[in-house]
């Protein structure tokens, strides 16, 4: 049976809460309506410097310079390494790009992804999901940029280490919510969160591509689980080179929803509640903006909410993946925050190119989800119809958490 084959009832919301209605992209902060898609790019840079500055912090510089080393070169469809060496002069940052060739002769699109520190990155059939298809997988590990850790309790990290010292120093003062780790080193001035950090080694990948020129540049797709696809989505944001943005059960944060606080019952009968803002701040305070920490437990204040967020990728693809049963990633509230999104999608005569998809299961990047991301690309690539398993809801129906629409 097919991880898309499912009901409305496959999942049963027992507690839904609103925190306020979302806010309208089609007004102005003066109060002005929006009614032409010409005054989008004037709304957009309001909206951004919410929905994204607030949210995440401010953008770490472009580099100096960024140079590229390979390090193991070996036969396509094997893993070849290149050193990427980025950041100033001065303080350099250095970190690893792993790429997987497709056997094709000629440049095929290629999917950028960040979370080599995940165990499934370097997993045979899921890396044979894109080279089977003929595009092009581009890892790297995020986390060698800013490290991925608890500054409170210090989780994973082993003692005598140079991020532990500087956890621990971090730690005991008013600033652990601050970033650290190579970028933060190289760009001490500069108010990035971690999640930012993260989102510039999508973008410097890019640059690296761009120089090793074997690929297809103008079809790239960013992509990333939970807080991978926190990521995903923020480099698909500010990076336009990307023409598929693929965030896969970002979460809080991410592909949710702000304003939403929902329980429900999942496939396997057990009761689960949605990511609170507060999670994401009591656990790791280095992922978001600091800006936006006041606003925990005050969501009905925020200026914006994850619609606001996808709608910045338009009129570029972005195909959000959700599962059903990952009711930690809110999938009420990223079905709502989409269905906001797409209004301004349709705004710019592009509603098409928002895909949203549920499918069975739970918290993780399975080889489903790339189905639908090949699917995508190929419908891009080559024209191949698209796949029947989107725009299907697991829950029943919710009343809209907004009442304006397209002008």
């Amino acid at each position: 049976m097919s991880m898309f084959d499912f009901n409305e009832d496959l999942i049963r919301i027992t507690e839904y809460k609103l925190a306020g209605s979302l806010p309208n992209p089609f007004v102005f902060n003066d109060g002005t309506p929006v009614t032409d898609p010409s005054q989008w790019p004037a709304r957009k840079a309001e909206i951004w410097k919410h929905a994204v500055d607030l949210q995440f912090g401010h953008e770490p510089p472009k580099p100096e310079f960024l140079e590229v080393e390979p390090i193991y070169v070996s036969a396509k469809g094997k893993p070849n390494s290149y050193r990427i060496t980025t950041g100033t002069r001065q303080k350099p940052i250095t970190f690893t790009m792993v790429l997987f060739k497709t056997n094709t002769a000629e440049k095929a699109p290629v999917v950028v992804d960040g979370d080599l520190c995940f165990p499934y990155a370097f997993d045979k059939e899921f890396i044979a999901k894109f080279l089977d298809n003929g595009i092009n997988f581009c890892v790297f590990n995020r986390c060698e940029l800013a490290p991925d850790v608890n500054v409170f309790s210090k989780k994973g990290l082993f003692e005598g280490s140079y991020e532990y010292d500087r956890v621990s120093e971090i730690a005991e003062t008013e600033q652990s919510n601050i970033c650290i780790g190579q970028l933060r080193e190289t760009y001490p001035d500069v108010d990035f969160s971690t999640v930012g950090a993260w989102a510039w080694g999508y973008s410097r990948c890019v640059d690296a591509l761009e120089i090793l020129g074997n690929v297809d540049t103008s079809l790239i797709a960013f992509t990333g689980h939970s807080r991978g696809g926190k990521t995903a989505i923020l480099a698909g944001v500010r990076d336009e080179r990307a023409a598929i943005v693929n965030p896969n059960e970002a979460c809080a944060g991410g592909c949710s929803c702000y304003r939403i606080d929902m329980k429900a019952i999942r496939e396997d009968g057990e009761e689960k509640n949605s990511e609170p803002i507060s999670n994401i701040f009591n656990r790791f305070p280095t992922w978001m903006g600091r800006d936006l920490k006041p606003y925990v437990g005050r969501e009905a204040e925020l200026p914006f909410d994850s619609h606001d967020l996808k709608a910045m990728v338009a009129p570029r693809v972005l195909l959000v993946g959700e599962a059903a049963s990952d009711i930690w990633s809110g999938p009420v509230g990223s079905w709502m925050t989409s269905e906001a999104a797409r209004e301004v999608y349709k705004f710019l005569g592009c509603e098409n190119n928002l895909l949203w998809y549920f499918r069975k299961g739970y918290h993780f990047h399975k080889l489903e989800d790339l189905d639908q991301l090949v699917n995508v690309i190929k419908h891009l690539h080559l024209g191949e119809p698209l796949s029947d398993n989107y725009y299907k809801t697991p829950f029943r129906p919710i009343e809209k958490a907004y009442d304006w629409r397209c002008p």
